[in-house]
C-alpha cells in the first residue's frame, strides 16, 4: 500500500436516510472511512449504499434525502455545514465525479470539445481562446487520436471507450484534489477497461490527487487500488488493504470472492452467498486493520 500523504477527506458516521410511504429507508448508515493521496476502493453489491456516499461528499443526494454525519470534513471544510456558493467551486474544481455511462452525463446537444472548454471557463475564468486550448489539450493527454476533430464530435458520434475517456478529460481539466469515479468501466469490454484504469493511474499519480474508485468488481479493485472498503446493506463492514483482499475476514466479503468464477471448475456451480442478520451491525474493530 502507498503510504498516505495529509489526510484530504475525512468521513465519520454519515448516515443517508429517505423518507417513503412505507418508512424510512436507511441507504447509508454511520458509514467512516479517511482518503489520503490515494486509491480508494468502495466495493459491493448494487444498492449496498456505493454511490449514495459518493455522491453526499459534493451533497448530490436527492432534495428528499436526510443526511448527517459526525464528519464531513475536505481539506479542513466542513462539507455539510458549507453554504451552496462554497460547494459551487469544491465542484468540479477541487473535487470531481466522474458518472458511470457518460451517455447520460455528456449535454447531447453540446460537442465534446465545447463541454470540456466550459468547465474550465467556469472554474478559471479564463477566455474562450484559451479553454478551447486547454480541452485540445486534455483531450490529447487522455490518448485520443485527433483530438482537433473530436473536440467538435458530439456525444453520438463517439463510442464507449471515447466517451469515459472525454468524461475524464473533463473531470480532469481543473486539476481537482479528488476525483470519485462510480464505475467508471463497467460498461466497457476488458480492453479498454484496461486502458482506461491505466488512464486513470498515470493521472492520479501524475498529478497528487485522491481517488475513490467505486465498484461491483473485486479482482478489479484488487489490482487497481490501495485499500478497499467492503460495504453490505449500507455500512462499512470491512477496510482491507487491497493487496491483501483475498485474505479478508469479514464472511460478506469472503462470500463475494467465493462467488467469482473460476478457471478450471467446469461443471461446478458457483456458491451462493448465504447472508446473516449480524452483517448488519456493521465494522467490527478486529475488521478495522487497513
Amino acid at each position: 500500500m502507498k503510504a498516505q500523504s495529509r489526510t484530504l477527506l475525512e468521513v465519520e458516521g454519515l448516515n443517508i436516510r429517505y423518507p417513503t410511504p412505507r418508512g424510512a429507508v436507511e441507504a447509508v448508515r454511520n458509514v467512516s472511512f479517511t482518503l489520503g493521496r490515494e486509491k480508494l476502493g468502495i466495493v459491493g453489491e448494487s444498492g449496498s449504499g456505493k454511490t449514495q456516499t459518493g455522491r453526499a461528499i459534493l451533497r448530490l443526494t436527492e432534495t428528499h434525502a436526510r443526511v448527517r454525519a459526525d464528519k464531513l470534513h475536505f481539506d479542513g471544510i466542513d462539507l455539510l455545514a458549507a453554504n451552496e456558493q462554497t460547494m459551487r467551486r469544491i465542484r468540479g474544481r477541487r473535487i470531481s465525479m466522474i458518472m458511470q455511462d457518460p451517455k447520460y452525463s455528456l449535454n447531447p446537444v453540446m460537442s465534446v470539445g465545447e463541454q470540456i472548454a466550459e468547465v474550465f471557463r467556469v472554474h478559471s475564468g479564463a477566455p474562450a481562446r484559451k479553454a478551447r486550448r486547454r480541452a485540445v489539450e486534455m483531450l490529447d493527454s487522455v490518448r485520443i487520436r485527433d483530438p482537433e476533430r473530436v473536440y467538435r464530435a458530439y456525444p453520438h458520434e463517439v463510442s464507449g471507450g471515447m466517451g469515459q475517456r472525454i468524461m475524464i478529460a473533463m473531470m480532469m481539466t481543473p486539476n481537482p484534489d479528488i476525483i470519485i469515479a462510480d464505475e467508471p468501466t463497467s460498461a466497457l469490454d476488458v480492453t479498454v477497461q484496461l486502458q482506461v484504469l491505466a488512464l486513470l493511474d498515470d493521472m492520479v499519480s501524475d498529478n497528487g490527487m485522491g481517488l475513490i474508485f467505486i465498484s461491483h468488481d473485486l479482482e478489479l479493485v484488487a489490482s487497481f487500488c490501495d485499500r478497499v472498503v467492503v460495504m453490505y446493506a449500507g455500512q462499512v463492514v470491512e477496510v482491507v488493504d487491497a493487496g491483501a483482499l483475498h485474505q479478508a475476514r469479514h464472511p460478506y466479503t469472503r462470500g463475494l470472492l467465493n462467488c467469482l468464477p473460476r478457471i478450471g471448475t467446469h461443471g461446478r456451480d458457483l456458491p451462493v452467498l448465504q447472508r446473516r442478520s449480524s452483517w448488519a451491525a456493521g465494522i467490527s474493530p478486529r475488521n478495522r486493520h487497513a
